[in-house]
């Protein structure tokens, strides 16, 4: 369990991108958490992290392995998504607090076992929604409140990617596709936004590539509709083929004006590949709606420069500082993880949609 200095026992599984991101975070934060192995199947990527960090942490190729010899207080999950579940539910049976990449499960029943199963074992579970500790991403979510409503939210994510960033991309297409893996953070802004519940969603989808398994497509757009009449759409496709023109659209509007993400430094040529461009904000654009008697407008348009930018890692370290707070304060992650299995019901019921062909009640899922 936790060392003699109080730190808790880290054990990093999956080195990819986001795994590296949360090691560094860790490692930064050595007050507070002492890694005790990193984790991946791929021994040139595990080795990669380790030396990045200086080397010297123990690594291993298999998790179960590596859970039982290292016997930590917090695993790190950030593989596959189809080994999230199993990943997950083996970690707090051994009595560990979980911080897991979305998404959650790639099923809803999955994900709420894993719900059920951090109450009964009385562990700690954080989903990694990086847009909940973005401040503008915050602000943008907040102010949206004053829009009034119904709510029209328009959203989406297209990588253009090649060369590595194409093959995990495939890799992951394997067992879900891209409106499913990015769509639960965007929809997750929406439910916030909206303060309501989800009620119908449609989904469309298309195949690019012959170079995807039999029935994966890798591209997809959702729409929702809430309780109170707002309704939001959302879009992502992968692959070299994407185009970078608008791939990035933050926006809404309600009866009183509409807030929209400015973000033109982290557009055009490659940008739609960098990480770092999927979160950056820039300035938000508030257009007030109201109407003067002459019907011009009455207020102009405000643009709000944003001046606290997080860069990936740094946001992934925020993410790990609330997670050390509900470890240590014992928070009640009760929504979060509500809205993690709310956000994940949505984006599988637009994958159902477009495979059935029909739209589909939330009631069913």
């Amino acid at each position: 369990m936790s060392d003699s200095a109080g730190r808790l026992r880290t054990l990093v599984v999956g080195c990819g991108h986001m795994g590296a991101s949360h090691a560094l975070a860790y490692h930064c934060m050595v007050e507070s958490f002492e890694i005790v192995g990193l984790v991946s199947r791929g021994e040139a990527s595990r080795g990669r992290v380790n030396a990045s960090l200086g080397g010297g942490y123990p690594e291993f190729g298999d998790y179960e392995t590596a859970l039982r010899e290292t016997q930590p207080d917090v695993v790190c999950i950030s593989t596959y998504p189809e080994t999230h579940a199993a990943y997950t539910m083996a970690a707090l049976e051994a009595g560990a607090h979980v911080f897991l990449e979305k998404p959650l499960a790639t099923t809803v029943e999955e994900a709420e076992a894993i719900v059920a199963k951090a109450a009964e074992a009385d562990r700690k579970v954080m989903v990694g929604y990086i847009l909940q500790v973005h401040p503008a991403w915050k602000r943008f979510t907040a102010m949206a409140s004053d829009l009034g409503r119904p709510l029209v939210m328009r959203m989406n994510l297209n990588q253009q990617s090649s060369g590595d960033a194409w093959q995990t991309h495939r890799n992951l297409m394997s067992t879900i596709s891209p409106v499913v893996d990015c769509g639960v953070h965007y929809v997750d802004v929406m439910c916030r936004m909206t303060g309501s519940r989800p009620v119908r969603v449609n989904g469309i989808g298309a195949r690019l590539t012959d170079e995807l398994p039999e029935g994966a497509i890798n591209y997809g757009h959702l729409q929702v509709t809430f309780e109170d009449g707002s309704v939001g759409w959302y879009e992502a496709g992968w692959g070299p083929m994407m185009s970078e023109t608008a791939f990035f659209v933050k926006d809404v509007a309600g009866p009183k004006g509409s807030l929209s993400i400015v973000a033109t430094k982290s557009s055009g040529e490659g940008k739609s590949a960098d990480v770092n461009a999927h979160t950056q904000t820039e300035s938000l654009h508030l257009h007030h709606g109201e109407l003067n008697p002459d019907g011009t407008f009455a207020q102009p348009d405000e643009l709000i420069e944003i001046t606290d930018e997080p860069d990936h890692d740094e946001l992934c370290r925020r993410e790990q500082e609330l997670f050390l707070k509900a470890i240590r304060g014992d928070a009640d992650l009760t929504d979060h993880l509500r809205s993690a299995v709310d956000s994940l019901r949505i984006v599988l019921a637009a994958d159902q949609s477009f495979r059935e062909g029909r739209t589909v009640s939330l009631d069913e899922q």
